[in-house]
This record gives structure tokens, C-alpha cells and sequence, in this order.
């Protein structure tokens, strides 16, 4: 797909209801794995380090990948790399289920999945937007999607659950391949028209606009601060279902509490997208990881209930993803939504190492010490440190010569 003006763009209606739809499947599936972490290594035999560190090398494989897919669809359509992600989505679903080593392990649940996700979620997704729809109404449809994604997280999560308590966690993965596979139907209500060059408007290289991007120093604080965001949320994600039962909770406990997350993420996300086009993206930015840090703080310093855990779950869903689409945001509106895709791929790819880290130490340091405490406590700094580097970020578009 070449660069320029649309004869005919999607319809918002159609952009929105399908993006939305396959953010709903591909988050939503990813949001339960921390459901399989005491079934599988209890009954293989792992330790949770092993278990942890295949998804953090999903989350890095996904962060990897991200800037590849994302180009890949900048030049050719979302279309194609969605129809590729959903078939290794579900074949990384079917090797994770099968794998009777920690190695096989890895690589399903770690390498196929985490490709997988690159080419089905927000950066692809948000591409689409960025190109079909108008900028007044770009902030508050990405946060439509985003919005999507923590419904999948409220929806998926109890049928996860409820999955794995009625046939057992191996079938329970089968079952959603096969759900992982609903996204190829779904990628053809965002099959793009072929676009055709601007007059008048210089057409910019992806090189060219990758050394852009890199030479902004707003474009390098961005993506410091979602190094931040991935830390948290995955930790949070994967380790918390352990974290409850370690005090003595019960299964149904965590489930509530991830699904809660999810159903108050549906607001948060919303409703970050719409503040992003009448607010400062910058400032709601810096004020969403200085409430992160203050309710991880809360949460560690009160006593474990039942009432605290879902009221830091509903806090902390308010929270969660409100990033996304202020950051892809962000991206469109300081360089536009000729490489959207591609450079929110690698805005991402730095957060998908902050989610590296954050579920190997978490699995890591846990194993040393038999505590997450450390891992909380790291949370809460780097939240602060989110905080202050959004500060200072320019919002305005960048200035390109016209073409002669």
C-alpha cells in the first residue's frame, strides 16, 4: 500500500466493529495465560521461573517482531499480516498444550504466540485507524479499540477460568486455538483500499522516517515511559493469580480480580481516548503512572483482603491499557499515519522489554527470595519515573518540506 490519499476509506463503523473485535480475541486470550502457571508447572514438573520466562520471551518476541509486522502492514495492508498472526496465534495456542519440556514450551507459548500477538494487535490495529480515520476522531477511536482489548480481558478471563475447571488446561488451550482462529474472517472487514500519492506532498522513506523518529527527542522520552507500562501490567497480569493464592486466597479469587481489571480498563481505556483529543496527552500520561505507583503502594502497605484485592483490581483497571491510546496518539500526531504502524511497532518494542522484565524477575525473584516484594516495590519506582519523563514530550506535528 503505498503512501497518500484514499480514493475510499473504511467505514468508521466497519474500522471500529472489526479492530475491535480481534483486539477483543488476541488481548483477551493473552490476559488469562497467569491462569496456567500453578496447573502446568504442577503438573510438569517447572519451576515458575520456567513458566515465567516463556512468556517473557513471548513479550519480547511480540516487541521484536512488532516493528517487521508493522512495516509489513504500512506497505501492504493490515489485512495480510492479520490473516498470518491468527494462524500462529493458534498454533502457538496447540504447541503450548502439547509441550512436555520447558524448551517446547518456549517456544509456543514464547516465540509462535508473541509473533503472533505483533500481528494482531494495537499496532496493526492502529494503523488502520490512523488511515481511515479523521484526526478530531483519532484519539477517541483508538481508545474504542483499546477499550475492546480490556473487554476481552473481562470476557475471556472466567471462560478461561471456567474452561481449565471443566476439561483441564491442556483442552482448555485447544479450545481457544480454535477461538484465535475467529480473527480471519474478521481481517476482511479491514482489507484497505489502495491508496494513491498526494500531489503536492513529499513522499518520505521508511528509512527516512525511522531516522525522524529516533533523531525526536519526544519520540525517545515516549518510549522510555512505555518501557513502564509493560513492566507493570505484566507482572501484575501473570503473577497476581500466585501472588493471592501464596496468602492463602483461592483461584476464584484471582479470576475475579484480573476480570475486574478488565471490566474497569473498558472505562479507563475509553475514557483516556477521549480526554486525548480535548487534554494533553502528555500530562494524562504522567498523571496515569503517578496513580499507578500510588495504588501499588496502597495495595502492598494493606493488610490482603478480599475487599482490597478488588479494590486495588478496580483501581488499577482504570489504569491499565489508558496508556495506549495516548501514546499511539502521540506517534500520529508528531509524525502522522504514513508509518503509524511501523513506529508505534517499535514504541512498543521497548514496551514489551519493560514486559520482559517484569515477568521473568518477577518469577526470578520470587524463586530467590519466596516473595514478590522486591518486584512491587520496582514497580512503584519506575511508575514515578514514567511520570517525569511524559513531561517534557513536544505535541505538535513535525514540519516536512512540500514536494517541488
Amino acid at each position: 500500500m503505498s503512501a497518500g490519499t484514499p480514493g475510499k476509506s473504511l467505514s468508521l463503523t466497519q474500522v471500529l466493529l472489526c479492530g475491535a473485535a480481534i483486539v477483543t480475541l488476541s488481548m483477551g486470550i493473552r490476559h488469562g495465560f497467569g491462569l496456567w502457571l500453578q496447573p502446568v508447572t504442577v503438573e510438569r514438573g517447572w519451576s515458575r521461573e520456567t513458566f515465567a520466562f516463556a512468556l517473557a520471551v513471548q513479550n519480547i518476541a511480540w516487541g521484536i517482531a512488532g516493528p517487521l509486522t508493522g512495516a509489513l502492514a504500512d506497505r501492504f495492508g493490515a489485512f495480510r499480516v492479520l490473516l498470518a498472526g491468527s494462524v500462529l496465534y493458534a498454533l502457538g495456542l496447540v504447541a503450548m498444550g502439547l509441550a512436555t519440556s520447558g524448551l517446547a514450551f518456549l517456544g509456543g507459548a514464547g516465540l509462535l504466540i508473541g509473533m503472533a500477538q505483533s500481528g494482531t494487535t494495537y499496532a496493526v490495529i492502529y494503523g488502520v485507524i490512523g488511515r481511515n480515520v479523521a484526526a478530531e476522531k483519532r484519539s477517541w477511536a483508538m481508545g474504542i479499540a483499546a477499550a475492546a482489548g480490556s473487554f476481552g480481558q473481562f470476557l475471556m478471563v472466567p471462560i478461561e477460568g471456567g474452561l481449565i475447571a471443566a476439561f483441564g488446561w491442556q483442552e482448555a488451550l485447544f479450545i481457544l486455538a480454535c477461538a484465535a482462529l475467529m480473527i480471519l474472517p474478521l481481517a476482511f472487514g479491514l482489507r484497505e483500499p489502495q491508496r494513491k500519492p498526494t500531489p503536492g506532498v513529499a513522499t518520505q522513506s521508511m528509512g527516512a522516517a525511522l531516522r525522524e523518529a529516533f533523531g525526536d527527542r519526544s519520540f525517545l522520552l515516549l518510549t522510555a515511559g512505555y518501557f513502564v507500562c509493560g513492566f507493570q501490567v505484566v507482572f501484575i497480569g501473570v503473577h497476581m493469580p500466585s501472588y493471592l493464592k501464596d496468602h492463602g486466597l483461592t483461584p476464584g479469587v484471582a479470576t475475579t480480580s484480573l476480570a475486574l481489571i478488565g471490566l474497569f480498563n473498558v472505562f479507563g481505556t475509553y475514557t483516556a481516548g477521549m480526554l486525548g483529543g480535548r487534554l494533553p496527552k502528555r500530562y494524562l500520561l504522567s498523571a496515569i503512572y503517578t496513580l499507578r505507583s500510588a495504588t501499588i503502594l496502597a495495595f502492598i502497605l494493606t493488610p490482603l483482603t478480599l475487599l482490597s484485592v478488588y479494590v486495588f483490581s478496580c483501581a488499577m483497571g482504570l489504569l491499565w491499557l489508558s496508556t495506549v491510546p495516548l501514546t499511539s496518539g502521540l506517534v500520529a500526531e508528531i509524525f502522522g499515519v504514513r508509518y503509524l504502524s511501523m513506529l508505534g511497532g517499535f514504541v512498543f518494542l521497548s514496551h514489551q522489554v519493560g514486559s520482559f522484565l517484569g515477568v521473568w524477575l518477577g518469577g526470578r525473584l520470587y524463586d530467590m527470595t519466596g516473595s514478590y516484594d522486591v518486584v512491587w516495590w520496582i514497580a512503584i519506582g519506575l511508575g514515578l519515573f514514567a511520570a517525569v519523563v511524559n513531561l517534557p514530550i513536544r505535541e505538535r506535528a513535525l514540519l516536512r518540506p512540500a514536494a517541488a
